[in-house]
């Protein structure tokens, strides 16, 4: 693997411990990823807009408190690199949306997950990649390269937190912001090898211009370790370290409901999938838990509706009639199915979800856990998904290779893909596991728990060498 003479590497709360210890500082650190972004992210496609001159001015600043009388009482993560998806309003920096429609847009305000990094002391070094407004779970867009998994460049980072999830494999940051309406930071991370997650819906409040009608979308963290995407929430959060303080505690013994039928389409998984979700089913036992089969929560009638709201979501997104013409195929037909959606269809699509969202934490009552594979394929090849020809054909592409992880979204319970698995050519496998709402605190812990059960030295995850980058 590539040396790491800068220790950048090293996990955000290591290099946090490392900042305490004064054996590196943020300035050398931002200087180091800065560097790495230049000779890497041509290949990776992280990053949409890169700001080297507000984080190495935010870095100076922070090295300085570090070393002040107040060092002590500083944030867990200040100082600590990461990265605002290109969906998240950046105030005087370019927020594209992953559309050429918003090409050149510059927010004069900041969203939520802005002001919560900022408060944090983070340093943001820019925007990452992500699909138009979000919706494919690929990340192809019009305004930057493909996002790809570091682990083959030929193939896709997944969406829509593609390019987070790039940066952060790649070793370009050490955690990065993103979000996930029908598994936008799963699948990704399943495709980086990565911890990705998903948290209950409402535990990361918005503002009101933030409100998400559906229900479906929430802000959560991409990293390489549990401790990681923990320190993250909190900061999102604003709980007071209380999801940190959970991958301190063992999660006790649990009823674990595993399936692996699709929800969503009929296309059966790789095999490499399943034998990834054997695994993850036997090292459970392993760790003292039951596992049991269970049916998929629903079926056709639920997805319907789910795809009346997702549509109506895309046209709701505010595009000016005069740059509806810049938007992808794709994107116009989502939004040409939502407009012919009618109100009272669009209420019962809501009420249906709502419907689905109950039957769900029913049907699932008895058990702590519910185990599915992440995704239904290896990462997909760059362009393998996208049909600009046939946009119907592209959505249902994306359907059967993401076939899990839009239950969650729907039930608004949390939910988390850790990279158990490796096929046999060294791509990353996710698994996923999901508790109740509001249980995130039970989940982070189980999920630090299979870390611990999964950890060769110096790696957690026994990690594949990579093509770019050093994790």
């Amino acid at each position: 693997m590539p040396s790491d003479p800068d220790g950048v590497l090293a996990s955000a709360l290591d290099l946090a411990a490392a900042y305490r210890r004064r054996e590196t500082d943020p300035v050398s650190v931002v200087d180091a990823l800065l560097a790495r972004i230049e000779a890497l992210d041509a290949e990776v496609g992280a990053f949409v807009t890169v700001t080297a001159d507000e984080a190495r001015a935010a870095a100076a600043s922070a090295r300085d408190a570090l070393r002040g009388p107040s060092a002590d009482l500083l944030p867990p993560l200040f100082g600590i690199p990461t990265a605002l998806k290109d969906l998240t309003p950046t105030a005087g920096v370019r927020t594209t949306f992953g559309s050429a429609a918003f090409a050149d847009l510059v927010p004069d305000a900041d969203g939520t997950a802005a002001v919560r990094v900022a408060a944090a002391g983070m340093i943001s070094l820019g925007k990452t990649n992500t699909p138009e407004l979000g919706l494919p779970c690929y990340t192809e867009p019009d305004v930057a390269p493909p996002a790809r998994t570091p682990y083959d460049l030929t193939r896709g980072a997944g969406g829509s937190s593609g390019g987070a999830a790039a940066a952060v494999a790649a070793g370009l940051l050490p955690v990065a912001v993103g979000s996930d309406g029908g598994g936008s930071i799963r699948i990704p991370a399943s495709s980086c090898g990565l911890v990705g997650f998903k948290p209950t819906r409402g535990l990361v409040p918005g503002t009101p211009e933030e409100i998400d009608v559906s229900g479906l979308a929430v802000p959560g963290p991409l990293a390489t370790t549990v401790a990681d995407a923990a320190a993250l929430l909190d900061v999102l959060a604003l709980t007071g370290a209380r999801l940190s303080d959970a991958c301190e505690r063992a999660p006790g013994r649990l009823r674990v409901a595993r399936f692996a039928d699709p929800v969503i389409g009929d296309l059966p998984p790789d095999p490499e999938v399943l034998d990834a979700y054997e695994e993850m089913s036997r090292l459970l036992v392993k760790l003292g838990h039951d596992v049991v089969d269970v049916a998929p929560p629903f079926g056709p009638e639920t997805v319907a509706a789910f795809e009346t709201v997702w549509f109506v979501g895309a046209a709701s997104a505010p595009v000016p009639r005069e740059r509806e013409e810049l938007l992808r195929p794709l994107t116009r037909w989502e939004r040409e199915r939502g407009r012919a959606a009618s109100g009272t269809e669009y209420a019962a699509a809501l009420l249906a979800m709502r419907q689905a969202e109950q039957r769900t934490l029913e049907a699932y009552e008895a058990y702590d856990m519910v185990l599915t594979p992440t995704l239904g394929q290896l990462p997909a090849p760059v362009g393998s998904l996208r049909d600009d020809s046939d946009p119907a054909a592209d959505f249902a592409a994306q359907k059967a290779f993401t076939p899990y992880t839009s239950v969650w979204n729907i039930a608004g319970a949390p939910a988390v893909s850790l990279p158990t698995g490796w096929s046999t050519e060294g791509l990353p496998i996710g698994t996923m596991l999901a508790a109740h709402p509001g249980a995130d605190v039970l989940l982070m812990s189980l999920a630090a728990q299979v870390e611990d059960a999964c950890s060769a030295p110096g790696d957690p995850w026994r990690r594949p060498q990579t093509l770019v980058g050093a994790r």
